[in-house]
């Protein structure tokens, strides 16, 4: 990893889950020599996820690799245009355009598409069916851990889903994008629409919604992928 320029990894964290799933992710990226920060972003607002994930990059020791999964797809995007960010990664993320949100990115899902069991609001939040949540969710996550994840549910607030990006950091930032082909939140046709839109280099894997958990290899060796990739851009 010498001569890398952006040395520190960002992840952020998408709807109804928290940064511990970034464990097995973490762990490899510490041990290969990466400065890694988890965002707990509250899902309460993206103007808030925002404020928390700029935060993290000022902190940053290095260049930032920003990372976001699910929703954390939309709060990087619009956090990633900061300046110490070299590169954006996209793990089964939505990506959003300027205007989008993740409302307005599954409001007309395609035929066929699975609908994910997210339960009617409660005070203005919304919760998935913890009944449905491993089926949807987390399917390859084994099961005690889904069902930790399911009964640890962060309420995700309207006001995040609803937070639209204004500047979209995959414009203007190196991109990567992760496919979740067996993704039952976000269909995998719309990873690959917006991978592509993105202008993201893409890969796919065989995995759940929760890829991140079941298989962290994968994902960290994208963002070391990224890192890598922007270290050769700055040295070209």
């Amino acid at each position: 990893m010498s001569n890398n320029t952006a040395n520190s990894v960002v992840l952020v964290h998408g709807g109804f889950v928290d940064g511990s799933g970034w464990d097995g992710v973490y762990q490899i990226l510490k041990k290969d020599g990466y400065d890694v920060t988890i965002v707990q972003n509250p899902t309460t607002s993206l103007a808030d996820d925002v404020a928390f994930t700029n935060r993290a990059i000022a902190e940053a020791k290095s260049n930032v690799i920003l990372v976001g999964h699910s929703y954390g797809g939309i709060v990087v995007s619009e956090a990633g245009t900061d300046p110490k960010v070299a590169g954006v990664v996209y793990i089964a993320a939505f990506a959003g355009d300027a205007g989008e949100s993740v409302a307005t990115l599954i409001a007309n899902p395609p035929p066929g598409a699975s609908v994910p069991p997210i339960l009617p609001p409660v005070d203005g939040f919304l919760m998935l069916d913890k009944d449905k949540f491993a089926a949807s969710f987390a399917a390859d996550v084994r099961p005690s851990l889904a069902a930790f994840m399911a009964d640890s549910q962060v309420p995700w607030g309207i006001p995040a889903l609803e937070g639209k990006v204004t500047a979209p950091a995959w414009k203007v930032k190196p991109s990567w994008y992760l496919v979740a082909s067996d993704d039952k939140m976000i269909p995998p046709p719309a990873q690959r629409q917006m991978a592509t839109r993105a202008g993201a280099t893409t890969v796919e894997v065989p995995g759940s919604h929760a890829v991140y958990v079941s298989d962290p290899a994968a994902v960290a060796k994208l963002i070391e992928q990224a890192a890598a990739g922007v270290a050769k851009k700055r040295a070209a």
